[in-house]
């Protein structure tokens, strides 16, 4: 059956009446948008960009490299143990030079460069198999009193003198002969005070034709350390 559609109201004239009741209005027309191939295709490429720099960078967080770690204090010539060694899994840097895991082998046995700190990475700079004490030389022990102990610290490496001083009573040497009341040293190590008397003993590498003589003014207690400065005596 067919429907009339019915009219907006009652006219009169051309003209509505008022009072009267309108019909039902309809909706205004909606033009569906027009689509645009190419800002679709633009934002589907803006989105794969974005997802593979999201891959690479997670590719590049999760390359991690097994490195070795110093765990305790190591001075400067003393040898290097495994205790002395950890490992950490890090994202390294490629201008980080660090000792891989697989080298931590040909490390132990060789010698610190340089002062070793706990939580640091090992670089193959810092290493050696060069000793502090070198063919031909002895180690001597010498004890410092507190009076006698540099305000600089003595560290291993360091070259000093060590020079012989008359005891109470004692006549001096002439002027020629006091070159020979000096001899050139280096230090191997130096430890802490004692407690109590505030002793540094610190042991120092000597030529071995040195180091006899250097023991007899140790132990007459006539003989006084003195710091070289750089580039000095070998």
């Amino acid at each position: 059956m067919k429907t009339k559609d019915r009219a907006a109201g009652p006219v009169a004239n051309g003209v509505p009446v008022p009072g009267q009741p309108a019909g039902p209005v309809a909706p205004p027309r909606v033009s569906a948008r027009r689509r645009r191939p190419g800002l679709i295709a633009l934002s589907l490429a803006l989105i794969a960009a974005g997802g593979a720099g999201v891959v690479v960078l997670v590719l590049q967080t999760g390359h991690r490299t097994q490195v070795v770690t110093v765990t305790r204090d190591v001075q400067v010539g003393e040898v290097i143990t495994e205790a002395d060694l950890g490992e950490a899994s890090i994202s390294l840097d490629p201008a980080v030079k660090a000792v891989k895991v697989g080298d931590r082998d040909a490390v132990i046995g060789k010698h610190a460069a340089v002062e070793l700190r706990p939580g640091s990475l090992l670089a193959p700079s810092q290493v050696t198999s060069r000793s502090l004490v070198r063919a031909g030389e002895q180690v001597v022990p010498v004890g410092l009193k507190p009076e006698e102990v540099p305000a600089s610290a003595l560290a291993p490496g360091q070259k000093v003198r060590l020079v012989h001083v008359p005891a109470q009573g004692e006549e001096a040497p002439a002027k020629d002969a006091q070159t020979q009341d000096v001899v050139a040293a280096r230090v191997v190590k130096a430890g802490d005070a004692a407690p109590g008397t505030g002793v540094v003993v610190v042991d120092v590498a000597a030529k071995a034709g040195d180091a006899p003589r250097l023991a007899a003014w140790v132990a007459s207690d006539t003989v006084r350390l003195v710091l070289d400065a750089p580039g000095g005596t070998k």
